[in-house]
């Protein structure tokens, strides 16, 4: 079953839309439809969705910004291990 669905974009996300529909040879809203189903599946299917709310933390934004957060706390032990070369 499908849906059709309206919506106005601003001009930014418009451009990059059809910029980048352009250069791997797909409608524009083909993309938007692909764009939209791959972020409902990665909403749906979070890995740490089931640890919100376990832990007692003065981080407020956690449940939203949890990749952020791992993402630099990657970045970090990456860069101690460059500059000590081992894992503190």
């Amino acid at each position: 079953m499908s849906h059709t669905l309206i919506i106005s974009l601003a001009d930014e996300v418009y451009t990059v839309l059809t910029r980048t529909a352009k250069q791997i040879g797909q409608m524009p809203e083909t993309l938007a439809a692909q764009w939209l189903k791959a972020i409902s599946q990665h909403l749906t299917d979070d890995p740490v969705e089931q640890f919100i709310g376990a832990i007692k933390s003065p981080v407020t934004d956690w449940a939203d910004q949890h990749d952020a957060y791992l993402g630099k706390m990657v970045m970090e032990t990456m860069q101690a291990v460059d500059d000590k070369g081992e894992t503190e």
